[in-house]
Formats: structure tokens, C-alpha cells, sequence
């Protein structure tokens, strides 16, 4: 499907009566009725959003199968649905639920009436446009948002200044071709961009509708598990091919909320609620269902998924954000120089004002008329402020307006060799890393803080049944010895032999004991707790093939992998869930099949943190099981009951914990008719309210879920990544701070903590898990006074914060949800971060996504360090947009947190290359490539502005117009592009091996004001070196101001070239080819330049370069430009190395036997942050 408009679902039956957008159904397949968006015809994916009204009895057990869904504008009902209570209420809490819908604040859809649904409004067609140009836009659009650069705006201003005639320094059209060209060039990127969307877009429009039963969300939110959507049990008996459907759809006005939906539809004189459960978003996809009919509520850039599709943030680079301040000093720097030579001209026009007449150079007065005319001239006021102007014009490029350009262009080659980086290749999901985010790739050397998930992040995800509690016994809980590896559970179904696709390992005593039935006082205990783990859920058993005709296999296909955990876990102990339809379910119980109905349903939410479904059994009772956390469920247990066996369970809970294993409590009760009555009256009274649906769905459900007589607990296992503890070692020898926040209970977070390396036995561990904010206070105060006794014994000062990891004490933090919200909501934030800054680890357990989220924004605020988040799920997608740098991991909880994120990658262990390899050479060649083009602009306008000086500040230039555009763009813009992308100061290798080589990002060694600043310095020595050589050489020679020039730009050109050079440590041959090649290049343009008779200094470079001065001035220039820098590059890397310069110089001559000392000493260096 592909509209998001709602659908109602009807008849189990094949209509007749299909509208436009249907394809006409395969006869005798049951179907839903959904209120949806309207589809264009042959669209893939959901493109409307539907709300059910029927649901299919077809088993989901059936063979999956593609076929046609279609959309119409009345509805087809069918079978009694599931009604899902507590989940759709929260939901719906994002919504409008808790008022009226007016008719005011409401869209009406009248089915089947399309023409008096669009009579007051004609609601948006189906077609959508997530392309930002259209032909006519494009070129205004384009250059708007370019010129949201400030240094675009510059050099616009530079141009136009030019083109007017008193101002005119070079030509108009060579003054405008530096901006046209970076506009052009990205133009054409921002051009290509939108070329794929609008191809997207077409493909979208021109799809065909496919799917075969339940929802899956994908596309839309990134889950790839299936969801459940359920039709009104009112609209079954509808059938739109024998009878008119007539009614009325109120909903809400399109919005964002993909969780939340409220409407209520008015059919046959009752009036029904509609909501989450009722439906089906464009981008999502049935499975399982041959077709389903329905009514449109949204289409187009009306529905969910297109309001929800604006562009992702925009991240700037903190590196690029600390280039705008050298940015801003290199104009002060640019206004000087104009300053000075506008004074100097107002002086000369002074002095000189009785001679303007006759001057060579300068004259106001035309003699050739008669009388002689008068030239332009405005006074030497006026006259001094033009020069000012003119001095900005010929002086502009102190700005590198290619620096913008090469900085992309870098970023896309060091995005391609991250992607093509195998060892960040993930062989179990086939996928590469991803490059998101190509402005941010510098900062993956500056991290200091990684937050990360727990599950699907540091572990992968794959639950495992291991152990369970059942009535105060522990099976396998001790010991995974005894498990046995089950071959396979197996059951007849129609002459074919169906087995759970899944093996588990079972607990033989466990396995024999739920065999003997529910006839025993421990064989009853077991059967209920098996049955409520095989039906308290939402998984859909789905069939598939094998290579054996007779032999079919259940693939167990739900939201959660726990749940699917386990029902594999209750097939394997013989309790196999083999179908699930909207009002019942069929568990094939050790070979005898029993159906039970479903009569309600509570699903999972935040609050209660518990699920509850009520069934009727084949004995005609009626039993409500319920799962959940621990600490919701022993709070509505019947502690008279068993308590004996809760503080059984409870040890047990706490053994399963320390393994590190995920827990849940089952619990269940009987109904009295009476008390099933009560609820099902109070449920439906709920479901059907349409204000306030949500808090009395979640009162229904508090009152249902009481009393539970406690059956016992599970244990899952979700085992660590492959790599994790040595990832999380070598981040922390590097100084990078790891916070794990995890919603998993405190004793599986430590457990966890410690298999991962992230806890040691030598820590002290701060645990905080208070109930009230004085409370918090108190342990907050305790703790920040223990870690400072700590360092004091340890002799580490805490300072400072940006000591590393290695000097800081062994204090890991363990802190609790519940605590963080007295301490994030009464004032105790500072409290926290100076704790946590004390701390080597700090651990969060039974946290909200909201918390994660809170918890990166308090360290950014309090710190000028950069963060980085990663996660796998949806409850990750806030953290990871809040940090600097987000990575999403491609796990099994959807790809949500990867359509979120800045990078994406398969495996956590991944971010040790990421950061300590391709982070710190982004980082290093970034920075080193920023100063470069500041230099190397700055030494050519130095030359300019000193000829000035030697010209009575009439800002002519002895440089072709022309070389000084290609100077900028050809002559020294290449080779600065491929050190960028190539070069590296140390190999990979040496980075993995010595993790503290990352701190140099953190210390700003490859980029800060004293480098920056050392870096002018140089460049004025080497402008003066370039300039006074030459004109002392040729002061009284015949050669020409051209032929000067030429000698100028040619020294410049190489000076610059050798001065890369000089500090490239990796060559390669592209490398040579680009530094040596650009220096050619720069030769054969000025002589192709100087032997077009049109331009000035036409053959001026043959005569210069005839003399034996010219090739003694360019090597006197090298030697003393070069020199001093050589001369310092020298003295400072013998008598005071970086830790860089010692590991390279270690493995440069392969002092294997120095290696300790090596590190030794780069750890002191780490130690003091000062120095740089």
C-alpha cells in the first residue's frame, strides 16, 4: 500500500465493487477493511494510511505470499479483532484523545462519497514531491541558500565592486569567474541531489501495491519486526459488492505523530473510536493477507510519513566552526592592510597635489584636448577611500573562497575510504559502513564522550532462552551443563510436519516435567507458565519451506525479540503456537491442538512497564496472563498467596541478573463470569470512549492486572558482541569517556558492565538508585567527597577535566532511572557532571529514551567536549540526534537509529577504527589543510600588497590578471586536495597499537591559535623572501614590471608547493604527480599566457627568464623562505617531540625494544593537557 490515508477493513469475503486505486482481489481470500490514503495505482508500499475495521481469519501460520492490496472508498469487514488496550491509549496520548474532536479541528471523509468528502476542501492528491527544485526554482533557490555563506556574500560584494569604473582593478569578467565557479560547482552537486529525489519520488508515485498480512513498519520508522492492525468488529458483516456502505470517518488534521491517531466513525447509528491499532501509515507493508479494503483519510504531502520527511539537521563541524574565527581575524588581518595603504595614498595624494597635473602616472587633466578636459577626480578624501576599496578587490583572496570546495572534496574521499575500509565490514549482515554525514568527518578525532546503548549495541540482540523459575524451582539457572541442544519440537498439520524454525537448549528435568500435564500441583504450574509464555504476546507464527515437501518450518516473526525468545522457548518445552488470527489463537500442547479465544489485550507500555492478554480457555474459563518487569509486577502480585515463592523467585531473579541475563516475571489469574463480565463491560466502555480513551484504557488495565498469582521468571540471554571488551579498552586508554545507558535492570547493567571490561574489580562503584531528590543530594555530596579522597590517595588532581582516563581514579558512577529524574528535575545537574567527571566509568540502568537524551545535552552544556552517541532501536534515535556525532548500528531492532544517524556500521567494535584510525587522520588533515590555504593565500596577497608599497598605492598589479584567478584554483589548489585525502602522519597499525596517539585531537594539536598564529609568522617571512629578493635582483636591470611578475608568481607557486611538500610524511604517487605536476602546470600557463599578444606582458616571461638572475633569485627564494621553518621544524621535534613524533620516529626505525618506553612517555605527555 502506499498512501497513508486511514482503512477500515472489511469482509472476509471478495468485494465486487473496487474503486480506481484497487486491483481486483483473488476470489475466496479474506481480507481488511482500513481507513487509509488514497493510492496511486501500482505503488509498492502503503502510500495512504488506513484504519481497520475487519480483521482476516486466515491463519498468519499460512504461507507468505504476495499479492494485490487494495484501497476503496467503503469498506469489507470481517472476524472479531484483537483489541489492543493500553498500547493504542499511549499513543493516542501523543495525540488529541482526551477532548472532543470538533468539527472545527477535524477532517470529515464520507465513505464512498468522494465528491461530498471534497466538497468544502479538495484535500491533496496522492503524489508526493520530496525534491527541493523544479526547473523554474532551482536557480533562484540554489543561489539563496549558497549565499547563506558569509564568505559567498564577500566575494559578491568583491565582484560588483569591481564591474564599477573607478574601482576596476582586474577585469569585470576574471573578477566574477572564482564565485561563478564554486557556484557552478555546487550547483551541479545540489543539482545531481535533487535529480535522485525527484527520481525517488517518481518511483514512489508509479509502484505497485503489495503485501500479504500484518505490518510491517520499515519504511516508515525503520522496525523491521511485524506489527499488529486490527479492524472494527462493527464493519464485519458489511459487504460493499450487495450493499451501499454509507458513513463517516472524523478524524484529526494531518500531523506528524506517527504513534498517535484519533478519529470515530458514525456507521449504522453507532458511533465508533478509531485509533493506533486502526491504522496503516504510507510506507508500511501487509504481510499475509491476500487483500484488504479501505477507506483514505491522507494522500500525499498530507500524510504522516511526508510531514515527518524534513531534511536532517544541519551539523557543522567544530572544526569548521573554529576556522570561522581565523576567518574573522584574516578580514581584520585584510582590513589592515587596506587601511594602511589607503593612509599611505591619502598621504602621497596630499604631498603630491600641486603635481597631479603632470605626473606620468597620474594626471587629472587630458593636455591632447583643447582645452585640456578634466579626468574624474573627487578629491584625495574621496580618491584615498577608493584605493581602500580597490585594495579590498585586488587583496580578496586573503579569504579562501577554495576552501570550501577543497574542504568537500576531502570529505568525500575520506568518506569513500572509510566505506571501502574492510575492517569495518560486517560479514554476519553484509553490510559496509555508512557515511551519512559528509561535514562532521573531522570530528570522529576530537570524541571525548561515547554514550552508548546496551542492547543490540554492545550485545547482539539474539535472545536466547537459558534458564526459567517456575514455582520456586530454578531450571538451568545453576548450571547451562545439563542443557541439552533440542533438535526440534515437532507437530503433524495437515499431513506436514511443522517444527520451529529456531532450536533451544532445554532443561531435560524441565522438559520431562511439562510433559506429564497439568493433572500434578508442579505439572499445573508449569503448563500455565509455558501457556502464558506461548500466548502472552503479539508474535505471528509465519510458514516457510524446506527443502523437504513433508517438512515446514515456524518463523516466529514479532516487535520484540525477547518475545520471540520466548514463544521458541515454549515450543521447544511442547508448547508450539502454530496460528494467530484476530480473536483467537491455536497452541498445539504436546500434540493435542487447543484453541483459545482472544477476548482483550494490554499491551506494553511505559507506565505500567507490563503486558496483559485475557483468553478463553477450551475448558470455558477465562485466565488473564501477564508478563513483565520485576519491579511493576511483584507490586500487583497477591503476596498472601505465595509469598513463600516470591522470595523464591526473587532470589532467583537476582542470580539471573548477576549473569547478566534479561529477566521477566509471569504472573496469571482466573476469572469469576462476574469479574470477566465487569471487565469486558469496563473495556469496551473504554475502547469506544472518545474522551479520555487513554487514561481509561490504562485504569481498565491497572484493575485487570492485580492479584496475580506469581508463576515465576525467565532468563534470556543476549550475548556480547564479538570484540566489544577490547574496543571498550582501547577507547578508554584513549582517553574517550564511555557512559552505557541501558533500560535493562541495575544488577544485569553491572553484570554486563563487567563481561565488557567497562567495570573492574579494583573500581569503587558509586551506586545511586534514590527515591527522592534530598536522598539523591546526600548520596551525590557522599560520593563527589569519596572520589576526591580517592585522587587525593592516588595523587591524581581532578581539577582539570581534561585529564585522561589513565590518571583518573578507579570510581565507576552506577545510576538509575528513577534517580535521574529527582536529580535532572531538582537542580542537582552540577552535582552530577562533577561526580561524573571524577568517575572512570559511569553506568546508567532503567533509563528512558528521553533520559539518554537528557543525559548527552547535560554533558554538552557543562563541557565544550565533543560527544558521540550509538545505538540500534527507535528508544535511541533522541541520543543519537542530541550528540555531536550520532552512530547508528544496523541490529535487529530496525534501522531507525541508522536513518537517524551521522554514520551507521554494523558491529560496536567498529568504532575503533572509526575514531582512532580514520578519525585521527580526518582530524589531522583537515587541520593541517585549513592552515595551509590560510597560508597560502595570505603569502600572495603579502606579495601584492608589498609591490603596492612600490607603485604610489595605485593597486596595478605586476601579476597577470589571470594567474591570480588560477592561482587559487590550479596552480596550488590540487595538491593541498590529495595531501587532504592521502596523507598520513601515522599508520594504521600504530594508531590501533597505541590508543593514547588519539589524545592529540583532544589536545587541538592540528589545529588551534598558536599554530594558526605561528603559521601568519612564516607566511609573512616567506612573502618577504619572495618579494625584496627579486626586486633588489632587478632593481636596475631592463627587465620589465611582467617580466618581475612572472618571476614572483613562479616563486610563489613553488615556495608554496615545497612548503607542502616538506610536510607530507606519506607519498604516494599521486602525490608527486599532483605537487610536482601543479608546478608544471603553473610554468606552461604563464608562458601560454605570455604568448597571447592581446594580454599584457605579452613575451615577458622569455625575456626574464634568458638571465642567469632569474634562476639564482628562485633558489636564493627557496633557501631563505624555507629555512627558518625547516630550521624550527628541526629544533622542535629533536628537543620537544609530540607523542606523534615519537611513535613515528619509532616505527620509522623500528625500535621494536623501545617500545614501553614509547608508551611510557606518551602517557605522561597525554598527562598534560597543556602542552601542544
Amino acid at each position: 500500500m502506499a498512501s497513508e490515508r486511514s482503512l477500515l477493513i472489511i469482509s472476509p469475503r471478495t468485494p465486487n465493487t473496487i474503486s480506481h486505486d484497487l486491483l481486483k482481489p483473488e476470489p475466496n481470500r479474506l481480507g481488511l477493511f482500513f481507513a487509509m490514503d488514497t493510492p496511486n495505482p501500482n505503488e509498492n508500499s502503503a502510500s495512504t494510511e488506513l484504519d481497520h475495521c475487519s480483521f482476516s481469519r486466515r491463519s498468519q501460520s499460512s504461507l507468505q505470499s504476495k499479492s494485490s492490496i487494495r484501497e476503496v472508498g467503503s469498506s469489507d469487514f470481517g472476524s472479531r479483532p484483537v483489541r489492543h488496550g493500553s498500547r493504542g491509549a499511549d499513543s493516542e496520548a501523543l495525540s488529541i484523545s482526551q477532548k472532543e474532536i470538533s468539527d472545527e479541528d477535524a477532517r470529515l471523509i464520507y465513505i464512498d462519497d468522494p465528491e461530498k468528502t471534497n466538497q468544502t476542501f479538495e484535500f491533496a492528491r496522492n503524489s508526493i514531491r520530496t525534491g527541493k527544485y523544479s526547473i523554474l526554482t532551482f536557480l533562484p533557490r540554489n543561489l539563496f541558500e549558497q549565499f547563506h555563506r558569509i564568505a559567498y556574500i564577500y566575494f559578491l560584494v568583491i565582484a560588483v565592486l569591481n564591474q564599477l569604473p573607478q574601482l576596476a582593478v582586474f577585469g569585470r569578467t576574471v573578477s566574477i569567474l572564482p564565485l561563478a565557479f564554486v557556484l557552478l560547482v555546487t550547483a551541479v552537486k545540489d543539482a545531481y541531489e535533487d535529480w535522485r529525489r525527484h527520481r525517488s519520488d517518481k518511483i514512489e508515485n508509479n509502484s505497485d501495491s503489495t503485501g500479504v498480512a500484518y505490518l510491517q513498519t520499515l519504511n516508515l520508522d525503520g522496525e523491521s519486526n511485524l506489527k499488529t492492525r486490527y479492524a472494527k468488529q462493527e464493519t464485519m458483516s458489511k459487504m460493499p459488492d450487495k450493499e451501499k456502505i454509507i458513513g463517516l470517518i472524523k478524524c484529526e488534521k494531518p500531523n506528524r505523530n506517527i504513534y498517535g491517531f484519533h478519529a470515530n466513525m458514525e456507521i449504522d447509528g453507532k458511533r465508533l473510536s478509531l485509533g493506533p491499532p486502526n491504522i496503516v501509515l504510507r510506507g508500511c507493508e501487509l504481510k499475509n493477507t491476500s487483500w484488504a479494503v479501505g477507506v483514505s483519510v491522507y494522500a500525499g504531502r498530507e500524510t504522516k510519513a511526508m510531514l515527518n520527511s524534513s531534511g536532517a539537521p544541519s551539523k557543522r563541524s567544530r572544526l569548521e566552526t573554529r576556522m570561522n574565527v581565523e576567518i574573522v581575524m584574516l578580514s581584520f588581518f585584510l582590513i589592515a592592510l587596506c587601511t594602511v595603504v589607503c593612509v599611505l595614498a591619502a598621504v602621497w595624494f596630499i604631498r603630491n597635489r600641486e603635481d597631479l597635473d603632470i605626473l606620468p602616472f597620474f594626471r587629472d587633466k587630458d593636455f591632447s584636448k583643447d582645452p585640456p578636459e578634466t579626468y574624474n577626480y573627487y578629491g584625495w578624501g574621496l580618491e584615498a577611500f577608493f584605493v581602500f576599496l580597490m585594495s579590498v578587490i585586488v587583496f580578496q583572496i586573503m579569504i579562501p573562497i577554495s576552501l570550501y570546495i577543497s574542504m568537500e572534496l576531502v570529505r568525500v574521499g575520506q568518506a569513500y575510504f572509510m566505506i571501502q575500509d574492510m575492517q569495518m565490514y560486517d560479514e554476519t549482515s553484509n553490510s559496509r559502513f555508512q557515511c551519512r554525514a559528509l561535514n562532521i568527518n573531522e570530528d570522529l578525532g576530537q570524541i571525548k564522550y561515547v554514550f552508548s546503548d546496551k542492547t543490540g549495541t554492545l550485545t547482539e540482540n539474539k535472545m536466547e532462552f537459558r534458564c526459567a523459575s517456575i514455582w520456586g524451582v530454578d531450571y538451568g539457572g545453576e548450571s547451562t551443563d545439563t542443557l541439552d541442544e533440542q533438535i526440534g519440537y515437532s507437530v503433524r498439520v495437515n499431513g506436514k510436519v511443522l517444527r520451529p524454525k529456531l532450536m533451544v537448549k532445554t532443561d531435560p528435568e524441565l522438559l520431562q516435567l511439562s510433559k506429564s500435564g497439568k493433572h500434578t500441583k508442579n505439572g499445573r504450574y508449569i503448563h500455565d507458565f509455558f501457556l502464558a509464555l506461548a500466548a502472552c504476546n503479539t508474535i505471528v507464527p509465519l510458514i516457510t519451506k524446506t527443502s523437504d515437501p513433508s517438512v515446514q518450518l515456524i518463523d516466529y516473526q514479532g516487535e520484540s525479540p525477547d518475545e520471540q525468545a520466548l514463544v521458541y522457548a515454549a515450543a521447544a518445552y511442547g508448547f508450539m503456537l502454530i496460528e494467530r488470527t484476530s480473536g483467537h489463537i491455536v497452541i498445539d500442547i504436546h500434540g493435542e491442538k487447543q484453541r483459545y479465544n482472544v477476548l482483550g489485550m494490554h499491551e506494553f507500555d511505559s507506565d505500567r512497564k507490563r503486558m496483559s492478554v485475557i483468553l478463553g480457555c477450551p475448558d470455558m474459563t477465562f485466565k488473564v496472563f501477564v508478563k513483565g518487569a520485576d519491579n511493576s509486577m511483584f507490586t500487583v502480585a497477591c503476596e498472601n498467596l505465595n509469598m513463600d515463592i516470591i522470595q523464591v523467585t526473587k532470589a532467583h531473579l537476582y542470580s539471573y541478573s548477576s549473569k547478566g541475563l534479561r529477566t521477566l516475571v509471569i504472573g496469571m489469574k482466573e476469572l469469576s463470569s462476574f469479574d470477566f463480565d465487569k471487565w469486558h463491560s469496563l473495556f469496551e466502555e473504554a475502547s469506544t470512549a472518545l474522551i479520555g480513551r487513554a487514561a481509561k484504557l490504562r485504569k481498565v488495565a491497572n484493575n485487570i492486572e492485580n492479584n496475580l498469582l506469581i508463576l515465576g521468571a525467565s532468563g534470556i540471554e543476549d550475548k556480547l558482541q564479538k570484540g566489544v571488551p577490547e574496543a571498550i579498552e582501547a577507547l578508554r586508554t584513549a582517553g574517550i569517556k564511555v557512559w552505557v545507558l541501558t533500560g535493562d535492570k541495575q544488577e544485569t547493567a553491572i553484570s554486563i558492565g563487567y563481561s565488557s571490561k567497562l567495570l573492574t574489580n579494583k573500581m569503587t562503584q558509586v551506586i545511586i538508585n534514590d527515591n527522592s531528590v534530598e536522598s539523591c543530594k546526600r548520596r551525590l555530596e557522599d560520593a563527589i567527597i569519596m572520589s576526591k579522597k580517592l585522587a587525593a590517595t592516588s595523587g591524581v588532581a581532578l581539577d582539570n577535566e581534561r585529564s585522561t582516563e589513565v590518571a583518573r581514579p578507579s570510581v565507576a558512577l552506577i545510576i538509575d532511572g528513577s534517580s535521574l529524574v529527582h536529580i535532572l528535575d531538582g537542580k542537582l545537574e552540577e552535582q552530577l557532571f562533577q561526580l561524573a567527571c571524577n568517575c572512570s566509568v559511569v553506568l546508567c540502568c532503567r533509563v528512558a529514551p528521553l533520559q539518554k537524551a537528557g543525559i548527552v545535552a547535560l554533558v554538552k552544556r557543562r563541557t565544550s567536549d565533543m560527544t558521540l552517541a550509538i545505538g540500534d532501536g527507535a528508544n535511541d534515535v533522541s541520543m543519537i540526534q542530541k550528540a555531536d556525532v550520532g552512530v547508528g548500528i544496523s541490529g535487529l531492532e530496525g534501522r531507525q537509529a541508522v536513518m537517524a544517524s551521522d554514520f551507521a556500521m554494523g558491529q560496536f567494535r567498529f568504532l575503533v577504527p572509526l575514531l582512532l584510525v580514520h578519525g585521527h587522520w580526518n582530524y589531522q588533515r583537515m587541520g593541517y589543510m585549513i592552515l595551509y590555504n590560510f597560508y597560502r593565500n595570505a603569502v600572495f596577497v603579502l606579495v601584492l600588497f608589498w609591490y603596492v608599497l612600490f607603485t604610489g598605492y595605485s593597486l596595478t598589479t605586476a601579476i597577470n590578471q589571470w594567474s591570480s584567478v588560477l592561482y587559487s584554483i590550479i596552480y596550488t589548489c590540487l595538491p593541498t586536495i590529495v595531501v587532504g585525502i592521502l596523507d598520513k602522519d601515522l599508520g594504521r597499525r600504530t594508531l590501533l597499537r597505541r590508543p593514547q596517539l588519539y589524545g592529540a585531537g583532544h589536545r587541538q594539536e592540528s589545529y588551534n591559535s598558536g599554530l594558526f598564529w605561528l603559521t601568519m609568522v612564516d607566511t609573512v617571512w616567506q612573502s618577504i623572501s619572495i618579494f625584496f629578493i627579486p626586486l633588489f635582483a632587478f632593481w636596475a636591470t631592463p627587465v620589465d614590471i611582467s617580466g618581475l611578475g612572472d618571476l614572483w608568481l613562479l616563486a610563489t607557486v613553488i615556495v608554496v608547493n615545497l612548503h607542502l611538500a616538506m610536510d607530507v610524511v606519506r607519498w604516494y604517487t599521486l602525490t608527486h604527480a599532483v605537487i610536482w605536476g601543479s608546478t608544471l602546470a603553473t610554468v606552461i600557463c604563464v608562458i601560454v599566457l605570455d604568448s597571447i599578444l592581446s594580454l599584457p606582458g605579452f613575451w615577458a616571461i622569455y625575456h626574464v627568464a634568458g638571465t642567469a638572475s632569474f634562476w639564482l633569485c628562485l633558489l636564493s627564494i627557496v633557501v631563505v623562505a624555507l629555512l627558518p621553518r625547516l630550521v624550527v621544524k628541526y629544533l622542535y621535534q629533536y628537543y620537544c617531540p609530540c607523542d606523534i613524533q615519537i611513535a613515528r620516529e619509532a616505527d620509522k626505525f623500528g625500535r621494536t625494544s623501545e617500545v614501553g618506553a614509547v608508551q611510557t612517555e606518551m602517557v605522561s605527555v597525554l598527562s598534560n593537557p597543556s602542552q601542544l
